[in-house]
């Protein structure tokens, strides 16, 4: 299909949509993340409905959907207990109090019960605010002010973390030592100096940074596998470099769980890999589709918080909508065999998909671990931003993404995203979508001939 052309006629209502939304909403959307610059070109499709692993657009056109609103929708979309769970609880209870109330202990628990490092835990209503709320923390924890990150990771758009995400090497330096390089414009270089940038899966540079400056460091704050940048996982030992190097210099290590958390695991990134964090940002996973988030972490690094010596506030956290949703979700996901089974789902569908490019004489490579995974267009390996940089075909994940989406698979344009596989999605979905992929990929094999 020629996309320029057929776009417009498949989605003309989005069309008069967004026309009409750019002009009272900045990008026509409500996250940068859903606008043209980031993918949606010419303009995204606008939603009428979500039903399970399914969504239906304004032009009436059926999505299996693998984008699950950027990650939350773990459960699918509407899960009906969920749902019921919140609308009973606005119910009985009404929506925020200023108060504390039962239905919080009760959500809080049921995290501390399902990840395994945590023994406290406060919700908030963001990532970017758990992130925020974890990088101060530690700061205050341990009296000091360097915080170590990676590049191609993303922490959320707070000023002290944005940096370095999808970064341009030349500005960014030697890959060995790169320089700290805001993620955009409005963030006050002066923060470059409360920050150390290195490489993602390079033992060597972090080894000999914590020999160097280890005494400086507040913390190490990753993503126990990398999810803002396509799927990159950590080579074998690297969690555990990082968490025994912290442990020697009196450091904590934070585990950005937003994505990871709940995701292919009851308890995330830290159980699947096996290393304890010291703090834990959640978000995405928490809540069933329902905008919450956490932190949580240790007794002695939390007791901070709870002695007031730490504030951590904030209006609408542990709102009845969030407790409820947690509560919720978190039942759901102690269902025996639960993951397991997706896994194979999701496992299924990246071995297709993998198997369908290479009919096709298409290069790829499939990272990911099961219920979450991105295709690359490469023959290269992918260890971190800088590989994702280097050998990523962009132009041809595009046109994969542009067919697919006429064919009714749903998923981000940006090939430093990811595919997400629900905990509801089915065979059948799998078996559907390898269809729609079969004819996709033929589309680009005839292209690359020239035909």
């Amino acid at each position: 299909m020629d996309f320029a052309t057929e776009y417009p006629r498949f989605a003309a209502r989005s069309a008069e949509l967004f026309r009409a939304a750019a002009e009272i909403i900045p990008g026509g959307a409500g996250s940068s993340a859903r606008t043209v610059k980031f993918g949606w070109r010419p303009y995204p499709p606008f939603i009428v409905q979500g039903t399970g692993s399914r969504m239906r657009d304004v032009d009436g056109h059926e999505y299996i959907d693998y984008l699950l609103g950027l990650g939350p929708d773990i459960l699918g979309h509407r899960h009906p207990v969920v749902t019921q769970a919140v609308a009973d609880a606005i119910a009985e209870h009404g929506t925020s109090f200023g108060l504390p109330y039962e239905l919080e202990i009760e959500a809080a628990r049921k995290v501390v019960e399902a990840v395994p490092s945590l023994e406290m835990v406060r919700f908030t209503n963001s990532g970017s605010e758990a992130v925020g709320t974890a990088v101060r923390l530690a700061r205050a924890f341990t009296g000091r002010r360097i915080l170590v990150r990676f590049e191609g990771h993303y922490h959320g758009w707070q000023d002290t973390v944005y940096w370095s995400n999808h970064v341009d090497p030349r500005e960014a330096g030697p890959a060995e030592r790169p320089r700290p390089v805001a993620a955009g414009p409005g963030v006050p270089l002066e923060l470059a100096g409360t920050l150390v940038v290195l490489t993602w899966n390079d033992f060597e540079s972090f080894a000999r940074l914590m020999d160097e400056r280890g005494h400086e460091i507040a913390a190490v704050i990753t993503e126990p596998a990398v999810f803002n940048t396509g799927c990159i996982l950590p080579e074998p030992g690297y969690l555990e470099l990082l968490r025994a190097e912290t442990q020697k210099h009196g450091a904590l290590l934070i585990f950005d769980e937003v994505i990871t958390g709940f995701r292919f695991c009851r308890g995330g990134g830290q159980e699947w890999f096996g290393v304890m964090p010291d703090l834990t940002t959640l978000a995405k996973g928490l809540g069933g589709g329902f905008p919450v988030a956490a932190i949580g972490g240790t007794r002695e690094v939390m007791g901070m918080i709870a002695d007031g010596r730490y504030s951590h506030s904030g209006t609408y956290n542990a709102n009845v909508v969030q407790c409820a949703s947690v509560s919720a979700t978190m039942d759901i996901l102690a269902e025996p065999g639960l993951f397991a089974r997706q896994r194979a789902v999701g496992d299924r569908l990246a071995a297709g998909l993998r198997e369908l490019a290479e009919e096709a004489g298409i290069p790829v490579r499939v990272e990911g671990i099961g219920t979450v995974f991105q295709i690359w267009f490469t023959e290269h390996p992918i260890r971190n931003w800088r590989d994702a940089e280097r050998y990523a075909d962009e132009a041809t994940f595009t046109r994969w993404w542009q067919e697919m989406l006429l064919r009714g698979v749903m998923f981000h344009p940006s090939q430093f995203e990811n595919l997400f596989v629900s905990l509801v999605h089915t065979d059948a979905d799998v078996g559907e979508t390898l269809q729609r992929a079969r004819e996709a990929f033929a589309v680009l094999a005839a292209e690359r001939r020239g035909s």
